[in-house]
């Protein structure tokens, strides 16, 4: 769940802001042209600055293992070079150079993972260590990988193709291959992990279809169409803390969130009387899908079944890359996104019904850099620009 404003989906921030919400979505982290700031996430809906570095480092890249002191930084003027600092001393715990640009870095309780564009680092967490280097990995520019943040399933998932949407699933704490999935025709675009580690969601440059995959099985759990009319770029795929939800962001204005429920904990559907019309076209189309499905061409039926979005929140500006997080408050749940723009929206995500999601705050996290035209229609949705609490 990370983004800058330039070409990799996990990259530098080339001008933009680099955020990221860390493994439990608590906390958030942000990489400007100043240094690095932290933000904890409030229960009412609120957002406060709890540390900056202020170095005057360009940061492209930042990540926060979970809510503890220590963190991980990428800067422009070393992009080969991974500082690991504990933010409360302000001290540099350690530093490793490495022979290509460090294109995204991943951390759980166990370990952290560097990548670079060919090859994959593995360190112990605890004393930085390196323990094992996946080398000759296929060409992956935008440094796409994810890291499961449950040790017990400590899984790292990487492109195996350029070609294809194949994922590589990598043990490392066993420090071995797991197993291969193929997800996708086209290559992929964006990987992301429940909290479980059990969970694996996945989506093509394509960007129509999102699949959920059981591993280490391979089983396809899941598949969901973000649309039909265009093909568009997934920036980033979250899981919520419960795994009951997913959300999808793209280079378009909407933010979609899938609903994942087992088909064994849902209530079988009440017998409809013989005579019970369909519900709307939906409704007919659906009878007629079931009806038929032995009449219809595979990748017709195919089409049909796949779900669709529960939710789905419309972002005020577009022209900035996003990720999101979706967390549940005591009041309800809630859907995330943070742009590269520096701003925090916040909206509310009905479980019961789903549907459009209401933006309920905007956080102006820090200053970006000049911005594109339509970057004032942020305030056009009428809600007032916070700015976070101890921000300067």
């Amino acid at each position: 769940m990370s983004l800058g404003a330039g070409q990799n989906t996990e990259g530098t921030n080339a001008g933009g802001i680099f955020v990221q919400f860390n493994q439990d979505c608590t906390s958030l982290v942000a990489g400007s042209s100043s240094g690095y700031h932290l933000f904890a996430l409030t229960p009412d809906d609120g957002v406060e600055e709890i540390y900056a570095s202020r170095s005057g480092q360009d940061t492209c890249l930042v990540d926060r293992l979970f809510s503890s002191s220590l963190v991980a930084i990428v800067t422009v003027s070393a992009p080969r070079k991974l500082i690991v600092c504990h933010y409360k001393k302000g001290t540099e715990i350690c530093n490793y150079s490495y022979s290509n640009t460090i294109l995204a870095v991943k951390l759980n309780r166990s370990r952290l993972i560097v990548c670079l564009e060919e090859s994959l680092h593995i360190h112990n967490i605890r004393d930085m260590k390196i323990l094992h280097t996946i080398r000759d990995t296929p060409p992956n520019p935008r440094g796409l990988c994810a890291l499961s943040p449950c040790v017990d399933h400590c899984y790292v998932a990487y492109p195996g193709s350029s070609a294809v949407g194949e994922v590589q699933i990598f043990d490392a704490v066993h420090l071995n291959a797991k197993c291969v999935i193929s997800a996708h025709d086209s290559p992929l675009a964006a990987l992301a992990w429940s909290m479980c580690g059990r969970r694996l969601a996945t989506a093509s440059e394509r960007g129509t279809v999102i699949r959920v995959f059981a591993v280490p099985e391979r089983t396809r759990l899941y598949e969901f169409r973000r649309g039909v009319k265009r093909c568009v770029s997934i920036a980033c795929l979250a899981f919520s803390a419960c795994g009951a939800y997913l959300a999808a962001t793209s280079n378009t204005e909407t933010v979609h969130v899938f609903r994942l429920q087992e088909a064994a904990d849902e209530a079988p559907p009440e017998p409809e009387p013989a005579a019970a019309e369909p519900a709307g076209w939906m409704g007919w189309l659906q009878q007629a899908v079931s009806a038929g499905a032995g009449y219809l061409p595979a990748h017709v039926a195919d089409v049909l079944a796949q779900g669709r979005a529960f939710a789905a929140a419309r972002l005020p500006v577009t022209g900035y890359r996003a990720v999101a997080a979706i967390t549940n408050t005591a009041r309800a749940p809630r859907l995330l996104v943070a742009t590269s723009a520096g701003v925090l929206l916040v909206f509310a995500l009905d479980a019961a019904e789903g549907g459009e999601c209401t933006l309920l705050r905007q956080h102006q996290l820090l200053e970006p850099a000049p911005a594109p035209a339509a970057a004032p229609a942020l305030l056009h949705a009428g809600l007032e620009l916070r700015r976070p609490a101890g921000a300067r």
